[in-house]
């Protein structure tokens, strides 16, 4: 990422807001939906600049610095921007604090997304010189062009021997575009629905239907046609080995949607409950596990796995004394073997799956489902997780108490 000098960054505020500039004095009232705008529409980069947007914070309108304290405090609700699930796909931003004239100010700095359009709130941002709009119809079809040309994660990869009729359409109506988009957007929209597919990435362009991989896991009848690695294979065994007794067994396939519903019933359905009647003058009820926590893991392994170059599955085991979480793909971008699972260490194999996936409900916030899972289980008085990664897979074990 482009990094700039103190000199370089003064003169950009002389210059005063344009297409990769915005400024904010403080946080207070609606600033920070405004500079989540502005990321947003820096992300989708309309006018092509192929440069990063910049957005500084302790910046008055006029271009003369403010007086703001910039505080870790203020800091960390910047870079939290990145990943509260407001602004999907997430994009790739960085936050600092600079002395500037004297003056502390924060600067965000906003790449290009390779994967656009990018949305905040359900609204598409974009940015015409100094001022926020956004995109219509035609604005869309230049940035699905955008992507379609650009260098694209393996999730927007088109399926050639797919159509829309690869496609459930009415899970897409339904379902997905009513949480996708906001009512007013909706309302106002009168995109096709070729052109709405390619909106959201499922097709490749609205005159091109081809289904992408985003689109066939996410909506497809069949993903498992086209994507015989797409699905979990569940095992619940009567031991703590491998080559005990398997009391109950399913591979779970269909698109991701029904995959992590059906993962939920059987994970809730081998969840036992203890009733203790005994050390108090209530009912005490303890589940062997705390169910979010488990869920939050499993739904990281879907999310982060890799669905190319494997025929491998996701694998949960469950055993009397844990249980496996086996994910195939390993380490990628920013995770190495030694900041897997620490908090602030945050990147994504498939970044259009992770937005679908936030969409649909089963992620609530981006880069949490660890630390949840861990605070969920020690309030639930289990160990530690344990966590690792190497070249080829990803695995967790979640012990018993």
């Amino acid at each position: 990422m482009q990094q700039f000098t103190d000199e370089e960054l003064l003169q950009i505020i002389e210059v005063g807001e344009s297409d990769t500039v915005e400024f904010k004095e403080s946080l207070s009232g609606n600033a920070p939906q405004r500079i989540r705008e502005a990321i947003c529409a820096f992300a989708n980069d309309l006018p092509a600049n192929g440069s990063p947007g910049l957005v500084f914070v302790g910046v008055r309108d006029d271009t003369t610095l403010g007086t703001t304290p910039i505080t870790d405090e203020l800091l960390r609700r910047l870079a939290d921007m990145k990943t509260d699930g407001n602004i999907l796909p997430p994009p790739s931003l960085t936050v600092e604090k600079r002395l500037l004239g004297n003056k502390e100010v924060a600067v965000i700095t906003v790449l290009p997304s390779n994967s656009p359009p990018v949305r905040c709130r359900g609204a598409i941002h974009i940015r015409t010189g100094p001022c926020r709009g956004i995109a219509t119809a035609q604005d869309e079809r230049i940035l699905n062009e955008k992507r379609r040309y650009g260098d694209r994660p393996f999730d927007l990869y088109p399926i050639r021997s797919t159509g829309i009729s690869d496609l459930n359409l009415a899970l897409f109506s339904y379902e997905y575009l009513p949480k996708a988009f906001s009512e007013e957007i909706l309302a106002a929209n009168d995109r096709s629905l070729n052109e709405q597919l390619a909106a959201t990435k499922m097709i490749t362009a609205a005159d091109d239907p081809t289904a992408t991989v985003l689109g066939i896991l996410t909506l497809g009848k069949k993903p498992q046609d086209f994507l015989p690695c797409a699905y979990v294979q569940f095992l619940r065994i009567d031991g703590n080995e491998l080559t005990d007794v398997i009391v109950d067994s399913l591979a779970i396939r269909g698109a991701i949607p029904d995959q992590v519903r059906r993962l939920d019933d059987k994970l809730i359905a081998h969840n036992r409950i203890a009733v203790d009647i005994t050390s108090g003058l209530l009912e005490k009820r303890t589940a062997l596990y705390p169910i979010e926590a488990v869920q939050q893991l499993t739904r990281n392994a879907l999310m982060h796995r890799a669905y190319e170059g494997t025929n491998a599955p996701v694998h949960v085991y469950w055993y009397n004394d844990r249980i496996e979480i086996l994910s195939p793909g390993g380490i990628f971008g920013a995770i190495t073997t030694e900041n897997f699972g620490e908090p602030g260490f945050i990147d994504y194999r498939n970044p259009n799956l992770a937005e679908a996936m936030r969409t649909f409900g089963f992620v609530q916030r981006f880069g949490m489902g660890i630390p949840i899972a861990r605070r969920l289980l020690a309030e639930a008085g289990h160990p530690a997780p344990k966590l690792a990664i190497n070249g080829t897979h990803a695995w967790v074990t979640i012990l018993a108490r």
